[in-house]
């Protein structure tokens, strides 16, 4: 009997928060959430994560079966830059992401090169700490359309029977100018927005409302660039009609700021 995975769209924290102890102290709630979802479903095959700091002009899939790492971070301690998430790749899964893609008309190559950026390997050392499971990537595609974002969504979404966990890893409040108390407000307003969107608005609604979330309140303020939105669109659009849960929030972390993560379950 086929099993339909749950996709989330996670908020990942900041840099290799993991690595530190005072950071993973500060981000406790969110540790505690990663850990808690593998126990959500079945062991899966493999994961496919869609990361917030990987952009390229056409969508591209990690494809090393021994993927590196990619210390996209600075100003932090010299062990972060040491660190290393040795999950296996897998290249077979790409090439079926790829004829995935192009069957849907979007653009796609190959990349032999990219390593795991901090978008991946610091949820999934905390989800996944044995990293042993066979982990990749794809990229967004620059100008960070949405539409084109919920398409790549509904082309991955098949891998869900195909025991393949889907994750979109970004930021549901992402502004560095303004996190600690000038973000409380913004980040509180953007995330209720976030709220009756995802988990209580219809699939037609809440898809037309994403592809609108420039209009959402304090939204410019939240995402003055978009990177970290997209990846939930990516994985409203690999959910199609699912219902979704907030399975993560707090409203007090980067020194005061509101973050959620959301599941889409086809069980709910």
């Amino acid at each position: 009997m086929t099993t339909t995975l749950p996709i989330y769209s996670i908020s990942h924290g900041g840099g290799p928060w993991p690595f530190m102890d005072s950071m993973r102290e500060a981000m406790r709630g969110l540790a505690t959430s990663l850990a808690d979802m593998p126990r959500q479903y079945p062991a899966p095959k493999a994961i496919l994560v869609i990361s917030a700091h990987w952009e390229e002009s056409a969508f591209s899939i990690m494809s090393n079966p021994h993927p590196g790492m990619l210390y996209d971070y600075g100003g932090f301690p010299p062990h972060t830059y040491k660190v290393v998430y040795p999950a296996p790749g897998a290249p077979e899964l790409a090439v079926r992401i790829q004829g995935l893609l192009a069957d849907a008309g979007l653009p796609v190559r190959l990349d032999a090169q990219r390593g795991f950026d901090h978008g991946t390997f610091s949820p999934l050392v905390v989800m996944y700490p044995e990293a042993d499971v066979p982990l990749l990537q794809v990229s967004l595609k620059t100008g960070l359309d949405p539409a084109v974002h919920i398409a790549l969504g509904r082309a991955l979404a098949p891998l869900r029977d195909e025991g393949v966990l889907i994750v979109g890893s970004g930021l549901s409040y992402h502004n560095l100018r303004q996190f600690g108390p000038p973000g409380k407000a913004p980040s509180m307003a953007f995330d209720q927005w976030l709220q009756d969107t995802v988990v209580a608005a219809s699939p037609a609604e809440r898809e037309a409302r994403l592809l609108d979330w420039a209009a959402a309140p304090a939204a410019r303020i939240a995402h003055p660039r978009e990177e970290h939105l997209i990846p939930l669109m990516v994985a409203m659009g690999a959910a199609e009609n699912d219902a979704a849960t907030c399975v993560y929030h707090e409203d007090n972390v980067f020194g005061g700021v509101t973050v959620s993560s959301f599941r889409f379950d086809a069980s709910k």
